[in-house]
């Protein structure tokens, strides 16, 4: 596990997006990342104000900056000299099982399932409570931020 690296070393997503507060664990095929999700959010004033459900969308985000510090943390260790920073290509198969709130930690399980032509193909696994709440497959590849 790469203890020394601070998130905001390996993706470039910064305060208020960024939805990962730790990596928990990391190995060549996959990160466990955790989430704390703050009971302030913006968000659950319109979403919905009686009773404050996180976005999908949100959770999503979250397994994709999940998958992003991987690729990220694989490239560092490789060889490679490959520049630029994951990008969301492709999602698949998103099912959501059940809603997160205020005062919840989310974990984001992402395992890589095959890299063909600087294409990371992704399979990401939300839980909350340690019962899964998003399942999702997802492709990113790299590109150049200006």
């Amino acid at each position: 596990m790469h203890t020394n690296l601070l998130i905001s070393d390996l993706i470039p997503h910064r305060p208020p997006f960024l939805w990962v507060d730790k990596i928990l664990k990391s190995d060549e095929t996959s990160i466990l990342a955790e989430k704390f999700v703050p009971e302030d959010l913006d968000v659950f004033q319109g979403h919905y104000p009686e009773h404050p459900i996180l976005p999908g969308v949100l959770l999503c985000e979250a397994l994709f900056q999940s998958g992003a510090l991987l690729i990220s943390l694989l490239l560092r260790d490789s060889d490679t000299t490959a520049a630029g920073v994951p990008v969301i290509t492709r999602v698949e198969n998103a099912k959501f099982k059940r809603p997160v709130g205020p005062g919840d930690t989310i974990q984001m399980l992402v395992t890589l399932k095959e890299k063909f032509s600087g294409v990371w193909f992704l399979k990401g696994v939300l839980r909350v409570n340690e019962k899964v709440a998003v399942k999702a497959d997802f492709s990113c590849t790299l590109a150049e931020l200006t």
